[in-house]
């Protein structure tokens, strides 16, 4: 987010330096022009695409603590009976029955190249072991981030929002995984909603 911000900034602030020059090259009206394009779709991807996805994050670290878990299976290969989008999954303990994994997919295709080479199965050992601790905050019934360890394993990044979109999750939500009332509100704090297949809406249209 702040990288985020500080580069909006910087782009603004270089724009309005490229005003201020006095163009008596030809060449420097092209820089400005192809600066000008540039800074255009920048800001417009920073607005509609990454200041979103940070409030998003935001929230659900305002709603869940940070866990530190070693040796989470995950996978690049589609997961059984999810619906949607998938980019990746990882599989958690349901916090009532800790014997029971639940899975959360990536349901985002953006920036996810920095895990898609490291939860390859090819990948090289010394990318997987960047993974083989990881950080979670959220509630696998629902929704959740997962962070990778800074190289002093004291920070997180590299931040991705996970899903919960098996098939049967509204019906199982508070019967098989035994969410209470009080879970399901804390989930809708941290921006939980039933996902709505748009397979499902477009039949219920013809």
């Amino acid at each position: 987010m702040v990288k985020n911000v500080a580069g909006l900034i910087g782009w603004i602030g270089g724009w309005i330096a490229l005003i201020v020059l006095p163009f008596d090259r030809s060449w420097m009206l092209w820089i400005f022009i192809a600066y000008s394009a540039y800074g255009a779709w920048r800001l417009f991807a920073q607005v509609f695409g990454y200041f979103p996805i940070a409030m998003r994050k935001l929230r659900i670290l305002r709603t869940y603590p940070w866990q530190v878990l070693r040796g989470v299976p995950h996978g690049l290969d589609i997961y059984p009976d999810v619906v949607g989008d998938q980019y990746g999954w990882f599989e958690f303990p349901n916090p009532a029955d800790r014997q029971q994994l639940l899975p959360l997919v990536v349901s985002n295709h953006l920036r996810v190249g920095w895990w898609h080479r490291r939860m390859a199965p090819r990948a090289k050992p010394q990318l997987k072991a960047r993974i083989e601790t990881i950080w979670f905050a959220g509630d696998p019934r629902m929704l959740g981030i997962v962070a990778a360890p800074s190289p002093n394993g004291q920070t997180p990044g590299h931040f991705k929002i996970v899903r919960q979109r098996l098939a049967r999750a509204d019906q199982a939500l508070t019967t098989e995984w035994g969410a209470t009332a009080e879970d399901v509100k804390r989930g809708r704090r941290a921006g939980f909603a039933p996902y709505v297949d748009p397979r499902k809406l477009k039949a219920k249209s013809l």
